[in-house]
């Protein structure tokens, strides 16, 4: 946008912010409630001549697929953990030995089109606030092409843009290579150096796995790992997420799903612990330049450090609502922030999987319909008491 240049403020009833995953279940599920995209009908009506409400989704990507447009193209289909189907279109048929990332931008850009999904991209959101001189009650959404005002936002905006990045001393002075598992493109890029892999989840096992078979490799985690034998059924599922809800109900910071699971074996990973490659070290104490100092004092030579230590939820432009509660996280009531009914937040969480993502979409915007509903009876009653 030119600077100078003033475009007016647009009006949705509900925005939501993010297009991968969640905010494609949403936008499927405010559609499919009949909402309608933004600036197509006159504000406030329909073709019909009843009321309509409207929506629209804006993802600050540059085309279609979410954080999966961003994973190494050395994940397959056939080693991905198991995803979702999007709500209304299965998946088509699958190459298992396809790049999970082309396959599931391929498969999102055709969800978006056959059902024609409102959405604008690149739109990145900097800020939501709160309209206070508007007595409707709106949001102000704040972007470089220009602001929204809502009455509600579903936000979407998951955690793959916000890697968390442990601090240990000397970490400065490493003279070989650190990344994050996000900036992570495939092991051959290593071959012939010692990998450090720091992190106790599904990805660091992974590319431990992966990266061993082209070169040496040594697992850091700061807790034992915790490796699941049993099958992990539906039960299993529930009651993770069910532990995860409570947290965030209480206002704490979210745990992964994976966190409270534990680790699954599989034949892969079977085969990597035979190869020696899973044996577990307590973290460093501090980092060298040429290594890191062990537990136990003695020092490790290194030349690489890839930090698979997670992500965290993407919540910075949410800062003006000051929705965060003294344990740091936001208490909330199912996808509702729990002292604000226009905030949903899906994809947050114990909706960070891709089947929970999918039924917070639905549970997201069926708290928002009956938020506006409420509210517009309201706004009716004082208008027939005038």
């Amino acid at each position: 946008m030119s600077a100078g240049v003033r475009v007016p403020v647009r009006s949705a009833d509900v925005v939501v912010i993010g297009g991968g995953q969640a905010g494609l279940s949403a936008a499927y599920h405010l559609q499919r409630r009949s909402l309608v995209p933004a600036g197509t009908v006159p504000e406030g009506l329909d073709p019909s001549g009843g009321q309509a409400r409207s929506y629209i989704v804006l993802d600050a990507e540059d085309g279609p697929g979410g954080a999966w447009r961003h994973r190494w193209k050395s994940l397959r289909m056939a080693t991905v953990n198991g995803i979702s189907d999007l709500p209304g279109l299965p998946q088509p048929s699958v190459d298992p030995e396809e790049a999970s990332s082309s396959f599931l931008t391929r498969y999102f850009d055709g969800y978006e089109h056959q059902l024609a999904l409102a959405i604008e991209r690149p739109v990145k959101v900097r800020a939501v606030s709160r309209e206070d001189s508007n007595p409707d009650g709106r949001l102000r959404i704040t972007t470089p092409r220009g602001d929204w005002s809502a009455r509600a936002i579903i936000n979407a905006t998951g955690t793959w843009t916000r890697p968390f990045w442990p601090i240990y001393p000397g970490q400065a002075t490493f003279q070989g290579r650190q990344l994050h598992v996000a900036d992570y493109v495939s092991a051959e890029e290593f071959r012939g150096r010692h990998v450090i892999v720091v992190g106790g989840g599904i990805s660091a096992v992974g590319l431990l796995d992966e990266i061993s078979q082209v070169t040496t490799t040594s697992w850091f985690t700061r807790r034992e790992p915790v490796w699941r034998d049993a099958a992990f059924d539906r039960q299993a599922g529930h009651d993770a997420v069910a532990l995860v809800e409570e947290r965030v109900r209480q206002g704490l910071p979210p745990q992964s799903v994976v966190a409270v699971t534990g680790l699954i074996w599989t034949p892969a990973l079977r085969a990597a612990a035979a190869r020696g490659v899973l044996e577990r070290h307590p973290m460093f104490t501090d980092i060298r330049p040429g290594g890191v100092q062990m537990a136990d004092g003695s020092f490790l030579s290194a030349d690489v450090i890839l930090w698979a230590t997670g992500f965290r939820a993407e919540l910075e432009h949410l800062a003006p609502l000051h929705l965060r509660g003294p344990g740091g996280g936001i208490a909330m009531d199912g996808t509702q922030v729990a002292a604000e009914p226009r905030v949903h937040l899906v994809g947050y969480g114990p909706s960070s999987s891709t089947i929970g993502a999918n039924r917070a979409g639905r549970a997201a915007v069926a708290g928002i319909l009956r938020f506006l509903g409420e509210q517009d009876k309201f706004a009716g009653a004082l208008t027939h008491r005038a």
